[in-house]
């Protein structure tokens, strides 16, 4: 599926790139859709950061991200570099001691703070004491009179917070907000917003609920963990992205989903967990998508069967994550040599993928002959590979039910709703 993200670029005095504000999409049409607000930004976050990637996106700039009041409290924004984002924080979120014991941990962090479209409010009694921790005030210059961009305006210069025109569509308001001691400036008169997109792979089997579950225990089990994530070819596709983000500064080439959830850490995909869980369902159901991902489940566990009854065929995950990514080029209509290029797999493993030859993509081309009912092939196959023939169809017939179970889950008993 297709997945979008917007991005305005904010400007200096000198008309210089200072950063981006990320706005949620979720199409080509360059307008905000009636949506949950923080679904929205959970949205952003993870098409931005993850399938996009905020260097892609802003290129070293800072991008300007609205958190609601919730997000603020689940403490979203601590999951990202200082340096990558500014924590906006919406109109709609009212000053309150709460709030200052956030922001004050986000400024201790190194987090720049800006508050949207604002609005001057010295009625609340949280309201200068809010002053303390903001970096940037964006003043919407359609919306707000002059009388009340004045009082804004009087209260920047008593203090060190910095002023961001918004809604700038004209040269003679760029001058005008110049004047009056702004120092950033957004609006049409620059840039509209542009869209970006990428490819992303839906969500069918909602494991969020399992693995946060999983992760609270006293111990955590790796290999419970390592395998609610297996199942979600989804969710294992976006934990190996994040592992080959720059911020991660990967050294080594992973085999298994297993060793990408060890060099994470649990402390890490816990907080993968609950971006993702308060994003919900933004998959597209569609028919194709679901048999794809049905279909590579049932691989990967065939070539994992296979490989378990043959002792020199270890180790098992190789193979399983070989038949799980093998179907990805249709899934996202890219080229598997691009999707390949943004995963951090071991050499093997992608030529595997790729139809070259050795042996885990001999186990493959095995279980696509299964598919195909290439008897013959099958059988040649098997005796060069050393297997007997009919455990490996066994092995099928298994798998088949096994991911059949999987993609029947009741979205309800999982639903990632119940732990916002």
């Amino acid at each position: 599926m297709e997945v979008f993200v917007a991005r305005q670029p904010i400007f200096t005095s000198n008309e210089e790139v200072f950063g981006y504000e990320l706005l949620y999409r979720n199409n080509l049409e360059n307008q905000f859709p009636n949506i949950n607000g923080d679904k929205a930004t959970a949205d952003v976050l993870i098409n931005g950061f993850l399938n996009i990637g905020f260097e892609n996106l802003a290129k070293g700039k800072p991008c300007f991200i609205n958190f609601t009041e919730k997000l603020l409290q689940l403490r979203l924004p601590t999951y990202f570099n200082p340096n990558e984002v500014v924590v906006e924080i919406l109109e709609t979120v009212e000053p309150s001691f709460s709030l200052l014991e956030i922001c004050k941990e986000l400024k201790d962090l190194g987090y720049r703070i800006a508050l949207d479209d604002f609005v001057f409010n010295d009625q609340n009694i949280y309201f200068y004491a809010l002053m303390r921790y903001v970096d940037i005030i964006k003043v919407d210059f359609r919306s707000t009179t002059v009388e009340a961009r004045k009082k804004i305006e009087q209260m920047a210069r008593n203090t060190k917070i910095k002023l961001l025109a918004e809604k700038i569509e004209t040269r003679d308001e760029f001058k005008q907000a110049n004047t009056f001691g702004y120092e950033y400036f957004q609006g049409y008169f620059f840039s509209e917003p542009v869209v970006v997109s990428t490819k992303d792979v839906p969500p069918y089997f909602y494991s969020y609920y399992q693995i946060v579950r999983s992760l609270s225990e006293p111990e955590p089990n790796v290999e419970k963990i390592s395998k609610l994530i297996e199942q979600d070819l989804s969710l294992s596709y976006k934990l190996l992205k994040l592992i080959n983000s720059p911020e991660y500064r990967l050294t080594q080439k992973i085999k298994s989903i297993r060793q990408a959830v060890v060099l994470l850490g649990f402390d890490e995909i816990n907080k993968w967990m609950s971006v993702l869980a308060v994003r919900g369902t933004t998959g597209s159901n569609n028919e194709f998508s679901k048999e794809m991902i049905s279909i590579s489940l049932t691989r990967a566990k065939t070539c994992e069967l296979v490989a378990m009854q043959n002792k020199n065929f270890y180790p098992f995950s190789e193979y399983f994550i070989v038949g799980l990514y093998s179907l990805m080029d249709a899934l996202l209509n890219m080229s598997m040599e691009r999707i390949l290029a943004s995963l951090p797999f071991h050499q093997e493993i992608c030529d595997a993928i790729l139809g070259k030859e050795n042996h885990l993509g001999e186990v493959l081309k095995l279980i696509i002959e299964i598919e195909k009912g290439n008897w013959q092939n099958i059988k040649d196959r098997c005796s060069w590979l050393g297997i007997n023939e009919g455990h490996v169809y066994s092995n099928y017939q298994e798998a088949f039910k096994w991911s059949r179970k999987i993609m029947q889950i009741e979205t309800d008993e999982v639903s990632p709703r119940v732990f916002i």
